[in-house]
């Protein structure tokens, strides 16, 4: 058994009743200047702690080019906790904390910065603890990971010591294409084995998608239809109503598709679609979804049944907002798609003949996620046609964000002397359901990588098929045309209730 494989010592897997708790560990993260670190992941290992689901002796080790003392790094991680943390403030916790807070100039370029990091790391398993159990966090550009992590292999960071473990996690996009992320991952594998590689898509720690599971496999009453027998066909929509602000250059020249439907719509499509684990282990979940990859069908004619969009001027809010190609440090002849519909089919028993609709996009209606799998029509309905005119189909609705939860569509009669059918909604939140309010996904991911517990982070075959997937409408969309302009505030470009209309459908709006 290798360490990688260990059981958690302070984990009883058998009585749900005690936590998950992280053993002694310090995890180093590069980019601490960036949004992500400072709205997501320093609070989220502040509400780690709040929960007590990270050691006593928790060290964090921050890695910049800013001229910090320790000290520095550790107010602006009480300030980004005091501002974005889920969980009250509390200076007990935040005082164990900071105990283990340091801070390491340096450029990711130099290998004498390096090894500075590593007297840091040193210092900390001597006064704290930590045991040689680092993880390595890039929140960085993807262009430096080959950097980043080579340094790491000659610094010899990247070495475990007997008993002890490394692993680095990497933020999306995993490449731009295919080619890319192939060199990206075979440059990763010759540092870090398979099992000390966690590549994070922040959906998959989200709680509703996990939900997603617990619905299909814990009832009987929803599997038995979920299937070709009775679905018509599945709607996967991310949704938001902000346009790019300040990221216009990580942005332009990715584009929604990439940005997206490579990686969070993918991977949603693919636990929708999937067919029941033996086990809910990380291989057994892995197993089922490179399955549904390896199945998907992109349609004949991408031209009819693939749009890609632009946001120009309108109104959000109450208030006018610019167009994408009016946004600082974005070019005036940008062909960027800040909106992407796709269909694809799964070549499977399940699913044969089963579209599914996958869209995104910036400055649409609102922002929302979810998964809404339409259902089929009754093949007889004993109504005159005035009875059922309100009726649409059933829909059995995931919603993964901002209002996580469950809506179930149906029909039911209008109370009156007339017999008149419409449809009704039941819902399910989490907010109304359960005293305890749901983690932010970094928390629950940040646990599962300390933890060593991989099931909910892709491996490099689901990536690649992934890439696989999207490459030829990439492809394709390179050289036809250009992204057909949206207002911002609607639903996105026509073109993409024509994709549906052509089958005889209409997207939902949420």
């Amino acid at each position: 058994m290798t360490v990688q494989d260990e059981p958690n010592p302070l984990r009883d897997p058998s009585d749900r009743r005690l936590p998950r708790v992280a053993g002694p560990c310090a995890l180093v993260l590069f980019g601490v200047t960036g949004d992500l670190a400072r709205k997501k992941l320093m609070p989220a290992i502040y509400d780690l702690a709040n929960r007590g689901l990270l050691p006593p002796t928790f060290g964090l080790v921050g890695f910049a080019r800013r001229d910090w003392e320790d000290q520095d790094f550790a107010q602006i991680v009480k300030d980004s906790v005091r501002e974005h943390a889920r969980t009250p403030f509390r200076e007990d916790v935040w005082d164990q904390l900071s105990d283990g807070i340091r801070f390491v100039t340096g450029e990711l370029t130099d290998p004498e910065s390096y090894a500075e990091l590593a007297r840091a790391l040193g210092e900390l398993d001597r006064a704290r603890g930590t045991n040689g159990n680092h993880a390595f966090y890039l929140s960085i550009p993807p262009g430096l990971f080959p950097v980043v992590v080579d340094h790491l292999r000659t610094s010899g960071l990247a070495d475990t010591d007997e008993g002890a473990w490394r692993r680095v996690i990497v933020e999306k996009p995993f490449g731009h294409n295919l080619k890319s992320a192939q060199e990206l991952n075979a440059i990763v594998n010759e540092v870090f084995p398979p099992g000390s590689i966690f590549r994070i898509d922040h959906y998959l720690g989200k709680e509703t998608v996990q939900n997603l599971l617990a619905v299909r496999f814990a009832n009987t009453m929803f599997e038995p239809i979920w299937n070709n027998k009775y679905v018509d066909h599945v709607q996967i929509t991310m949704a938001e109503d902000i346009g790019i602000g300040s990221r216009a250059g990580y942005y332009d020249g990715i584009g929604a598709a990439r940005d997206v439907i490579q990686n969070h719509l993918l991977q949603l499509m693919a636990l929708t679609a999937m067919e029941e684990p033996v086990t809910f282990s990380a291989d057994q979940i892995r197993m089922e979804k490179e399955k549904v990859f390896s199945a998907v069908v992109l349609p004949d004619d991408l031209g009819v049944h693939s749009v890609r969009g632009q946001y120009s001027q309108g109104w959000q809010g109450g208030h006018q907002v610019k167009g994408y190609l009016e946004e600082d440090g974005i070019p005036e002849d940008s062909k960027t798609d800040t909106y992407a519909a796709i269909k694809l089919e799964i070549d499977s028993r399940r699913w044969a003949g089963v579209p599914f609709y996958l869209r995104t996009g910036k400055r649409l209606g609102r922002r929302v996620t979810e998964i809404a799998v339409i259902f089929k029509r009754a093949p007889h309905l004993p109504f005159s046609v005035t009875d059922t005119g309100e009726l649409g189909s059933n829909a059995l609705v995931i919603r993964v964000q901002p209002d996580e939860g469950i809506t179930i569509k149906f029909g039911s009669k209008v109370p009156g002397t007339q017999m008149e059918v419409r449809d009704v909604t039941m819902d399910f939140a989490y907010g109304d359901s359960f005293t305890e309010s749901s983690p932010e996904a970094y928390e629950r991911l940040i646990l599962d990588v300390l933890l060593g517990e991989p099931p909910l982070f892709p491996r490099h075959v689901e990536v690649e098929s992934s890439w696989e997937i999207l490459d030829p409408i990439l492809n394709y969309w390179a050289t036809h045309g250009n992204p057909e302009s949206y207002p911002a505030g609607t639903w996105g470009p026509t073109a993409a209730d024509d994709m549906l209309a052509i089958d005889g459908r209409s997207w939902r709006r949420p």
